[in-house]
């Protein structure tokens, strides 16, 4: 066996630590487009805004599942975790004999502070696809699974206003980064489908061809094809004009098909005859 795995193979490449944090900010800002957020398959046509922000005060009585439950319900986010749910299925080949059997879709991510704890991550910690993670510790594998961006962020109030701290902005450092500072956007509207369609960019487009395509005409044999050897070469009718005329004299003086059958006819008709005298004389 060429190559066999071994267990000192190098398996993780560590990436630069300004393209981790580029990337997870990437991964945040997909989280605030709902065209993405729906691209992945999440529930959310039904939720009041996305990112989805509630206000701090909505957890303090939350510590049950059931009352985790009824809070995703009432922000209209339950049908994720309902998809979630739904989609729990055993894994297709090998994988399940070895300690992975189920697999199941992503739902919400719950972004919380510090101050709000453990409590919150056991209320929710239970519920099918749901996972929840502290605001200082935000994970690339859980804001883009699968290395698509665009999952369906919770936020508490207090967790979302702590990202300008946390990442900085366009024109402020971070205060928890050293040198750190949101990457400019290079395009300030990604919408291009909607930049595309605007007025003032189909005003300065031609009109639209409606001709139909040239068909390219068939490549024929001059040789073979008579018309087209015509229209290369006009005189090729009168040459073949005159090699019939040559054909014709050459043929003129000999006897027709139907006249060289007649002179065998009559020729064996004659032998048949001498044969006959011949055989009568014998007789004599």
């Amino acid at each position: 066996m060429f190559a066999p795995t071994k267990i000192w193979r190098r398996w993780h490449r560590r990436p630069n630590l300004n393209q981790r944090r580029y990337a997870v900010t990437s991964a945040l800002a997909g989280s605030a487009i709902p065209a993405l957020v729906l691209a992945r398959g999440h529930r959310v046509e039904q939720i009041a805004e996305v990112p989805l922000v509630v206000d701090s005060a909505a957890f303090d009585n939350v510590v049950k599942t059931s009352e985790a439950v009824t809070l995703l319900k009432s922000l209209n986010a339950y049908a994720d975790v309902q998809k979630a749910k739904e989609s729990r299925h055993i894994r297709g080949g090998h994988g399940k004999n070895r300690n992975r059997r189920y697999i199941q879709r992503r739902g919400p991510l719950l972004v919380y502070t510090s101050a709000e704890g453990s409590k919150l991550w056991k209320a929710f910690r239970n519920l099918p696809g749901v996972e929840a993670v502290n605001v200082s510790r935000l994970n690339l594998l859980q804001l883009a699974p699968g290395g698509h961006v665009g999952r369906f962020c919770i936020w508490t109030k207090a967790a979302f206003q702590q990202l300008d701290t946390i990442y900085g902005t366009y024109s402020t450092h971070s205060s928890q980064k050293k040198h750190y500072q949101l990457a400019r956007p290079l395009v300030a509207n990604p919408d291009l489908g909607r930049i595309i369609n605007s007025d003032e960019i189909q005003s300065k487009l031609r009109a639209k061809h409606n001709k139909l395509t040239a068909v390219h005409a068939v490549k024929r044999n001059p040789l073979v094809n008579y018309r087209f050897r015509l229209r290369l070469n006009p005189y090729a009718k009168f040459a073949r004009k005159a090699h019939k005329n040559v054909v014709s004299k050459k043929h003129a003086g000999k006897p027709k098909a139907a006249d060289r059958k007649k002179v065998v006819k009559n020729n064996k008709n004659f032998v048949k005859t001498l044969l006959s005298a011949v055989a009568a004389k014998k007789q004599e």
